[in-house]
């Protein structure tokens, strides 16, 4: 596994399908990190998919987004479940950011954040426009994750 960028580091490039649910349309896509050069990227790994702590996370995150729009940046939630997967959370929660399928771990793998049973651990990154790492949280179990209000702050700060 590596080792968890440091802030400051370039934010490891990747590129992973996604599920981006609007109004009742579901688009299947792929999305690359270097492409959104330019805009502030919130980078949220969670475990899993239909999960009590997970849903209070993405749901929060979901229903601020308003808060990122206005700060030019993009949320992407990232765990290791499928597409399919994706699609039911995001239609039975409504949520309005896209959801990255790290099926494999790779991704998590080189952000550091896998973890012998549980997979993934709950993390939140916020990359500036340059792509590189302005913030960082990490947790080890995993039952607490930051809210909207402190990643907007951190995002905001990047962008100055």
């Amino acid at each position: 596994m590596a080792k968890i960028p440091d802030v400051g580091a370039e934010a490891p490039d990747f590129t992973l399908p996604s599920l981006m649910l609007t109004g009742d349309v579901a688009t299947r896509d792929e999305l690359t990190l270097s492409k959104l050069r330019g805009h502030a990227v919130v980078l949220a790994f969670y475990p899993g998919d239909e999960t009590p702590v997970c849903t209070r996370q993405m749901c929060a995150y979901s229903n601020d987004l308003a808060v990122f729009d206005g700060l030019d940046a993009k949320v992407w939630g990232i765990s290791p479940q499928d597409l399919d997967s994706h699609e039911r959370f995001a239609r039975h929660h409504g949520l309005g950011m896209p959801l990255l399928a790290d099926v494999d771990r790779a991704v998590a793998a080189t952000y550091g954040v896998t973890m012998l049973g549980i997979g993934v651990r709950r993390s939140v990154f916020v990359i500036d426009a340059d792509g590189v790492v302005r913030w960082r949280h990490v947790t080890m179990v995993g039952l607490t994750y930051p809210d909207a209000a402190t990643i907007a702050v951190h995002v905001a700060a990047a962008q100055t």
